[in-house]
C-alpha cells in the first residue's frame, strides 16, 4: 500500500510542486541524486573513481515530446562526456540512455521515435568512443523491449561495446539473456521496476528472483560480460558463486548499484576484489526519480520526511 502511495505521489504536481522547492543539496535529494549539472556528475564521478568504484552517469530529463527535448538531451550526454574525457574519468566511467529520453516516443508514423532514437544513440555513442568510454541503453516498459533490443542490434554494428539492460521480472528474459550472452556483450541484468500485466511478467517476488537467478546461470556461462544489478544480499551471493563456478575473473563481470544505496556494500565489494559500479543519476528533473528510491524502500520515507521538516 505505501509503495502504491509513493508511485503515485511521483505523478503528483502538487507534491511535485513542494518537493521541487527543496535544493538538490539537501540531505534526501543529494543522497540518491548527484545533483543538477554536468559538473555535479563529474564531481561524484570522481569521488566514486577515487573510492576504487566504476560509475554509469543517467541525465535526467522531462519526458521527451519534441525533436528539441531529444536534441537537448543528446547535448547534455555531449557535455558531460567532454568533461569526462577532459576530466580523465573515462577509465571508470560511462553513461546510460534511456531511448525515449532521445525520441523513442516521437510520433509522426512510420516508426519515426525508433528512427529518431537510433540516430540520437549513434551520436553519444560516437561521443563516447571519442572520449574513450561506452554507453549502455537502458530498459523501459515491455511495450519497448524489441524496440530497444532492435536498436542495440543497429547500434553494435558500429558500436559493439554497447550495452544492454534485461529484467528478470518479464517472462521473456531468460531467452533474450541466451540471445545476448556472446563475446563482446556486455548485459545489466536488473529484477525490473516497471508495473507490468501477468501475461508479460512474473507478479511474485520469489518468482522473479528465481528468474534473476536462471539469467545470471546464462549469463555467467555465456561469453559476455554480466553485469548484476542487485542490492539483494542474497543474490550477490549467489553472483558471486555462479562466478566462481563458471571460472571468471573478477574483470570479466561487474556488481551494479545505485548511488546512495548501500554504500557500504559497494566498498566491501570493491575491497574484496570484485568490480562495482555506481549508478549516478543527474539533472534537474530529479523529482520522479527520488520517488521511485522511496517506494523501493519505504524506510527512506522517514529520511525524507525528517529532510522536509528541516528544510527552513
Amino acid at each position: 500500500m505505501l509503495r502504491r502511495t509513493l508511485l503515485a505521489l511521483a505523478r503528483s504536481e502538487r507534491m511535485k510542486g513542494l518537493t521541487s522547492t527543496m535544493p538538490v543539496s539537501s540531505g534526501v535529494v543529494a543522497r540518491f541524486v548527484a545533483g543538477e549539472s554536468a559538473a555535479d556528475a563529474v564531481r561524484v564521478a570522481a569521488e566514486l573513481s577515487g573510492d576504487g568504484l566504476q560509475v554509469s552517469l543517467d541525465h535526467l530529463g522531462e519526458d521527451t515530446r519534441t525533436r528539441e527535448q531529444a536534441e537537448e538531451t543528446v547535448e547534455a550526454y555531449g557535455d558531460v562526456l567532454r568533461r569526462l574525457g577532459n576530466a580523465g574519468l573515462t577509465r571508470d566511467t560511462e553513461v546510460s540512455v534511456k531511448l525515449s529520453a532521445i525520441g523513442q516516443a516521437l510520433s509522426g508514423g512510420r516508426g519515426d521515435g525508433d528512427r529518431i532514437a537510433l540516430d540520437n544513440a549513434r551520436r553519444v555513442c560516437r561521443a563516447a568512443r571519442n572520449v574513450g568510454t561506452t554507453v549502455t541503453l537502458d530498459m523501459e516498459d515491455h511495450t519497448t523491449t524489441d524496440a530497444t533490443l532492435d536498436v542495440l542490434a543497429d547500434l553494435r554494428l558500429d558500436f559493439p561495446e554497447t550495452g544492454a539492460v534485461l529484467q528478470s521480472h518479464l517472462r521473456r528474459t531468460e531467452g533474450d539473456c541466451k540471445n545476448l550472452a556472446h563475446a563482446g556483450s556486455r548485459v545489466r541484468l536488473c529484477k525490473g521496476a516497471y508495473k507490468e500485466p501477468d501475461s508479460v511478467a512474473y507478479q511474485d517476488r520469489v518468482d522473479v528472483d528465481r528468474s534473476y537467478v536462471r539469467c545470471l546461470k546464462v549469463l555467467m556461462n555465456g561469453a559476455g560480460h554480466p553485469m548484476v544489478a542487485t542490492h539483494d544480499p542474497r543474490l550477490i551471493r549467489i553472483a558471486g558463486v555462479l562466478a566462481d563456478r563458471a571460472d571468471r575473473a573478477s574483470d570479466s563481470f561487474e556488481y551494479q548499484m545505485l548511488y546512495g544505496v548501500r554504500p557500504d556494500e559497494q566498498l566491501r565489494l570493491s575491497a574484496a576484489g570484485s568490480f562495482v559500479r555506481v549508478y549516478v543519476p543527474y539533472g534537474d528533473q530529479w523529482y520522479g526519480y527520488l520517488v521511485r528510491r522511496l517506494a523501493e524502500r519505504p524506510a527512506n520515507v522517514a529520511f525524507f520526511a525528517r529532510s522536509l521538516l528541516s528544510r527552513g
